[in-house]
């Protein structure tokens, strides 16, 4: 069990995306299209701050690295459930697009939770570069309407990023975070650690 008085700064810029959710939710209930995109582009803006912090001082975790996952997994369905009810005859002309980076999304998470009992926490760098298209995207939408060239890039490279993610829970039988990516795992002690218990 987390205990907030153990937090460090990048895990409360973390922790400020899990906790920005019911604000969210709020928002979209009063239909507040403007107040939930600003709020929802200050979560993605931690993203970035927190991965940075973590890194610059030295203080990554298994626990920080659980919760940047959380936070961003909630933050980027709330970006969708944005979309959904802003935005519906968007997404119902492009409904296949979407079902088709979505539904393996989906897939990969259940999957996780099969194999570890928590969501992964790879943080690749295709994952980064999925999250950061994801953000610019919806937040562009919201405030300004879509760009289709944009929106194609974040389906194959969602869809590319899941895949990888897919991959790497079959490459690592016990839970690990910080992958940077596939080719990465090759060599990955870790992952030998795992071939060794089992032989």
């Amino acid at each position: 069990m987390w205990k907030f008085k153990n937090f460090n700064i990048a895990d409360w810029f973390s922790f400020y995306r899990v906790a920005a959710i019911p604000i969210l939710i709020l928002l979209l209930w009063f239909n507040e299209r403007k107040l939930f995109t600003w709020f929802l582009l200050i979560s993605y803006s931690t993203d970035a701050i927190d991965g940075y912090l973590a890194r610059k001082l030295k203080i990554t975790s298994e626990r920080g690295s659980q919760l940047d996952s959380i936070g961003d997994q909630l933050t980027f369905i709330m970006g969708l459930i944005g979309l959904l009810v802003f935005e519906v005859n968007f997404i119902k002309e492009n409904l296949v697009l979407i079902s088709i980076a979505f539904i393996p999304y989906l897939l990969q998470m259940a999957i996780a939770f099969v194999k570890y009992g928590k969501a992964t926490a790879f943080h690749t760098y295709l994952a980064k570069i999925s999250a950061v298209v994801q953000a610019v995207f919806i937040i562009w939408f919201l405030f300004f309407g879509p760009v289709y060239w944009l929106f194609y890039c974040m389906i194959v490279i969602g869809l590319l990023e899941t895949i990888e993610e897919i991959t790497l829970i079959f490459m690592y039988d016990t839970w690990v975070a910080d992958v940077k990516s596939f080719l990465y795992a090759l060599n990955d002690e870790r992952r030998s650690k795992d071939i060794n218990n089992k032989s």
